[in-house]
């Protein structure tokens, strides 16, 4: 069995490679798994530190606008910065704050990992290789990824590129935390958040309907992943503060 560990062997191991390796490890060539079991689990053991780490990112930037809330002391360009991130339009401070609020929360690593698996063939696809794009992102200038061999004529997207696994995992966040197509996914974990203090892949599967042209069909496909790999054991882990929660209107 070939084992992560064993992928980054023969590597320059000075101690600035090393974190950068940690924080950005290379795609591992998962189709030399014969068996599924350990192909699953090998998949799923690459992917938790990433989400992790994307995770503790987004409640890091939360946590600013919880501060900035709380002191009323803003930095204008850090703020510029998350509400063209989070594609906030809002002009209104307090819209501006509650918004954002709304809009940085953690997704369930069970999601993340069903998705990543569904959307990728367990890592094993060409635009997971070439590309390191788990989620089948898509992006629309020239020559910003691969283009797809059944790319309908006449259609200009192509399948983004990225630098690394981390940064595919970091980019799916954002777009689930700021697209218009998910605001219902926020708001059913707006909803969750306000029952219990983490939100669930099982429940925010439900918003994913304009993910896929297959809609429920494809939402079902996920929440059946998360349920066959028990997934669901991720997403307690993930805890959320309680610190003012966003304002019902907010997208």
């Amino acid at each position: 069995m070939l084992t992560i560990a064993a992928v980054l062997t023969g590597c320059d191991n000075t101690p600035d490679n090393t974190q950068k390796q940690a924080l950005n490890p290379d795609l591992p060539n998962f189709a030399v798994y014969q068996d599924v079991k350990e192909k699953k689990k090998a998949f799923f053991s690459f992917l938790k530190p990433l989400i992790q780490q994307a995770n503790a990112a987004v409640l890091a930037e939360r946590q600013q606008v919880l501060k900035w809330q709380e002191s009323g002391h803003i930095d204008e360009q850090q703020l510029t910065q998350l509400l063209d991130k989070y594609r906030v339009k809002a002009t209104d401070p307090e819209a501006q704050q509650a918004t954002l609020l709304n809009r940085i929360h953690t997704i369930p690593p069970s999601l993340v990992m069903a998705q990543a698996a569904n959307e990728s063939a367990w890592g094993t696809s060409r635009f997971a290789r070439e590309g390191n794009n788990l989620f089948g992102q898509w992006c629309f200038s020239k020559g910003c990824g691969l283009v797809p061999s059944s790319r309908n004529s006449g259609a200009n997207h192509e399948v983004a590129k990225f630098s690394s696994p981390a940064k595919s995992v970091a980019s799916y966040i954002r777009n689930l935390n700021s697209h218009p197509s998910y605001k219902e996914l926020r708001a059913l974990r707006r909803q969750e958040l306000s029952n219990k203090k983490h939100s669930t892949g099982m429940t925010l599967a439900e918003g994913l309907l304009k993910y896929s042209e297959r809609g429920e069909e494809y939402v079902e496909e996920i929440r059946a992943m998360i349920r066959h790999n028990k997934l669901a054991r991720y997403d307690s882990g993930i805890k959320i503060d309680a610190g003012q929660q966003p304002q019902q209107n907010q997208g």
